[in-house]
């Protein structure tokens, strides 16, 4: 039965679940008495609720902690057993699978390079495939007991009814790939475990949001650097990001073709592959047929060399460059959402590293309007070259929350927990 909000017994229920499931989740362990404060739920409800995720095993005790003058008070936490996420991180240079527990602990990975074959649809499937089997046959965990597969990939994700997502990745060579469905028809999962597939700056973004720099924020902004360039806008409208193909916004009119097509692009001055050509052009030297992640360290070396060694100006003025662009293109960001924080990860982002920082907020504060600039921190991402993989984990996680802690239907929407 319905109530005048429109919302059932069944939705108030759910609501309770997830209220308890989120609140262990992220500051747990907890008794029950601190949960009835913590979530605004009474003590019977309260009780009712963690019976039933005991039940469900999601929720386990955890000891006990004295009280004032009464009996010890038993702690509750969420119980890693509960339930198992696998991550994939479609990246520039490897496909990354790992398998995670409940609480988002690593229990096993695997990684496979794309050198040779680029972003082949065949070859990325087929390492998807083969890296999903392979967590799974080293943990002994068995297909049904996973929540969902999260992916991480570059380029627009689209869902459609009979496909579901899409990927629309220009810079890649992908023109409306049917991921999910090749997936479906390739990986031995049953059909009851979902897949969630959304671009790798959202995915980065949920990461830092949740376990990372950005949690606590009410608008920030996370972007990803290595070969190309994104963003996740995070508010507290859009509860799980808002990904922003930020790296093809113009910063140069008439500029360098970027590998999108377009001229100008911040990805085509910003990019790591960009960065170290730029150096190159300018009279560098980085190493013969070394991948852009060599190069690019290279690149760093030569203008930070180890003590008594001179610095490269060529490498330094290429950096000082870059750090102009990259702060010009974060000054778009501040003047359009105003963000408390901005955090910068991926591979690059990370490389690149606290040396970079102090010229990109010199640059993003002369570029951007005063007021929004004197209230936002740029800073580093704290969860390193995993993050993706996490972010994409998180994913049937936040789905499960979304649910009140039970695993959607087969064929059951899973857009409310994803935005």
């Amino acid at each position: 039965m319905a109530g005048r909000n429109g919302r059932t017994v069944r939705d108030l229920r759910r609501g309770n679940r997830a209220a308890v499931l989120r609140r262990l989740y992220f500051d747990g362990p907890m008794s029950r008495f601190e949960l009835g404060p913590a979530t605004g739920l009474s003590g019977g409800s309260i009780s009712n609720v963690v019976a039933e995720l005991v039940e469900d095993h999601l929720v386990e005790e955890a000891g006990t902690v004295e009280s004032d003058g009464g009996r010890p008070r038993t702690l509750l936490r969420v119980a890693p057993s509960g339930g198992h996420m696998i991550g994939v991180d479609v990246g520039e240079t490897r496909v990354r699978v790992e398998l995670f527990d409940l609480t988002l602990t690593e229990l096993a990975r695997t990684e496979r390079p794309l050198e040779h074959h680029g972003y082949d649809v065949e070859v990325v499937v087929g390492h998807i495939r083969d890296g999903i089997a392979e967590v799974l046959a080293d943990t002994d965990i068995a297909p049904e007991q996973l929540l969902g597969v999260g992916i991480g990939v570059p380029g627009i994700v689209a869902r459609t009814p009979g496909q579901g997502a899409v990927v629309h990745g220009q810079t890649i060579g992908w023109d409306a790939v049917p991921l999910e469905s090749l997936l479906r028809s390739t990986c031995e999962l049953p059909d009851s475990v979902p897949y969630f597939i959304d671009n790798g700056a959202r995915t980065l973004g949920q990461a830092e949001l949740w376990f990372g720099a950005g949690r606590g924020s009410h608008n920030a902004v996370v972007v990803l650097f290595g070969s190309g360039i994104g963003a996740c806008l995070v508010t507290e409208e859009v509860q799980y990001g808002r990904p922003l193909e930020w790296g093809h916004v113009t910063v140069q009119v008439r500029g360098r073709r970027c590998r999108c097509g377009a001229l100008g692009c911040l990805e085509a001055y910003a990019g790591a592959g960009a960065i170290v050509d730029r150096w190159r052009e300018a009279g560098g030297r980085p190493p013969v047929g070394a991948d852009e992640e060599t190069a690019l360290s290279a690149l760093l070396a030569a203008a930070h060399p180890a003590e008594d060694a001179e610095a490269d100006p060529v490498a330094l003025a290429v950096l000082e460059e870059t750090a102009e662009y990259v702060g010009a293109g974060l000054s778009d960001l501040v003047n359009l959402f105003q963000p408390e924080r901005i955090l910068i990860g991926g591979w690059a982002g990370l490389q690149l590293g606290t040396r970079f920082l102090p010229a990109v907020r010199r640059y993003a504060d002369a570029y951007a309007l005063r007021h929004p600039a004197e209230r936002v921190s740029i800073d580093l991402g704290r969860l390193g070259p995993d993050a993706v993989t996490v972010g994409a984990a998180s994913l049937p996680l936040a789905d499960l929350f979304a649910r009140g802690g039970r695993p959607a239907a087969p064929g059951q929407d899973r857009e409310s927990a994803t935005g």
